[in-house]
């Protein structure tokens, strides 16, 4: 059954990834409809970090004033030891927006994509829920997506915005997803819950201990505060089916320093979320069909990058699709009618530069997560390495938090790794 009002773009899912797609080409002039396969559009979880990379595009779509006011600001970024509570570092957040020109930002998940459905509305974004999507096919000039109940969208490009375990990925690479032994529990609670605990209300913080660390962070306007606790799983170690239980975590988290225990309890103990991840990929496109967010690069959550390179990857792909001449809707162009865009050209240089980009976040996120977990005289030497770096030494970030690259040119240079099992304490 073919859809008899074609637009221009067809997005499957109507996640963060899915709605910044339809938000950033509507903007650019397209017909875009976002099929969902949930009874309606929303997200699950909790809290977001969004960095100056993702506020910066955010604005570029005149949507950061709303996020600030349902967002928080922080002044700081610390780590501190998970195991003796003792600082290790930190970034001065005010003094990083005005580096790179926009704030570091922390904001529920469900706002912000609320936030992005909502320009969607105004932009006319055809939405549609209730579409699960089992298929892909490529066609003359264009591709389609094929849904359960026999339901058809085609349109000049299909962007794949369906996640993990998207049904477009297999047209590009065999691959599963990598299971990295780590869950995660999430709790968003009212923040005089979390008052007496000796927590900070002005700061991202992390605590990193042996196997496991613990986040937390205020939401809404300071109302809420956000944790995060995330540990290795022995069970998921040993091949057991069932792991990741509350029992594994308050095991894990034993030892640990009193501000961390003392989080424990206002955890979500009724759904926790195993992390997986998938080998980075260095093409994302299958003719017309294009993998974009989760569907080209599930991340572990180290970087704080995922939701961000989600909305990254709809910024740059619209961008190189604005760049060009062609007639925009309301412009004289009828419903159906081709658009003119060099669809090759957009595309090929969408996949020059977003792939390696994000090989490196995910590649980076890997690396992080290990540093953050290690023990015994590792941990020492990664402490003592964390404790002489300078709060305003962005060179760890400065690859990252800067403008989103268009080209592979514009792509900064990587930061210099520091291998901590070769490395020494430094002397004073």
């Amino acid at each position: 059954m073919e859809s008899a009002d074609r637009v221009d773009v067809v997005v499957v899912g109507g996640g963060i990834g899915g709605l910044s797609n339809a938000v950033a080409l509507t903007r650019k002039g397209l017909r875009v409809r976002v099929l969902e396969q949930a009874p309606e559009f929303g997200e699950v979880g909790a809290g977001l970090q969004i960095a100056p990379n993702c506020t910066r595009i955010l604005n570029h779509w005149e949507l950061l004033d709303e996020v600030k006011s349902l967002g928080v600001q922080p002044d700081n970024m610390i780590m501190f030891d998970a195991m003796d509570g003792h600082e290790l570092t930190r970034i001065d957040l005010r003094d990083a927006e005005e580096r790179y020109g926009f704030p570091y930002m922390v904001i529920h998940r469900s706002d912000l994509h609320a936030t992005l459905l909502r320009a969607a509305q105004r932009l006319g974004v055809d939405l549609v829920t209730d579409a699960r999507c089992v298929g892909y096919e490529n066609g003359e000039g264009g591709a389609t997506a094929v849904f359960a109940d026999g339901r058809r969208e085609s349109a000049e490009v299909v962007i794949a915005a369906d996640g993990m375990h998207s049904v477009a990925r297999p047209m590009v690479v065999t691959d599963e997803p990598v299971s990295s032994a780590y869950v995660a529990y999430r709790g968003a609670v009212p923040i005089d819950l979390a008052r007496t605990n000796d927590i900070h209300e002005d700061a991202v913080v992390v605590y990193v201990g042996p196997a496991r660390h613990f986040v937390q962070y205020p939401l809404r306007s300071g109302e809420m505060f956000n944790q995060v606790a995330v540990f290795q799983s022995p069970k998921a170690l040993a091949g057991e089916e069932d792991w990741g239980t509350p029992d594994e975590m308050d095991a894990a988290f034993d030892g640990s320093c009193e501000q961390v225990i003392r989080g424990l309890p206002l955890m979500w103990r009724d759904r926790w979320w195993r992390m997986f991840d998938r080998d980075p990929i260095d093409n994302w496109l299958a003719g017309r069909v294009v993998l974009s967010g989760d569907a080209a690069h599930p991340p572990l959550q180290y970087m704080a990058q995922g939701a961000i390179m989600a909305m990254e990857d709809s910024y740059v792909l619209s961008e190189h699709v604005g760049n060009q001449q062609f007639t925009r809707a309301g412009e004289g162009r009828q419903a159906g009618e081709a658009t003119g865009i060099d669809w090759e050209t957009a595309l090929a240089a969408y996949n020059a530069v977003r792939p390696p980009h994000c090989r490196r976040v995910l590649s980076t996120g890997r690396v992080w997560g290990e540093l953050w977990h290690v023990d015994g005289e590792k941990r020492e030497i990664r402490n003592a390495l964390f404790e002489k770096r300078d709060t305003y030494d962005y060179s760890f970030v400065d690859w990252i938090w800067g403008p989103t690259a268009l080209v592979p040119a514009d792509e900064p240079p990587l930061y210099t790794p520091i291998p901590v099992e070769w490395s020494s304490v430094p002397s004073e």
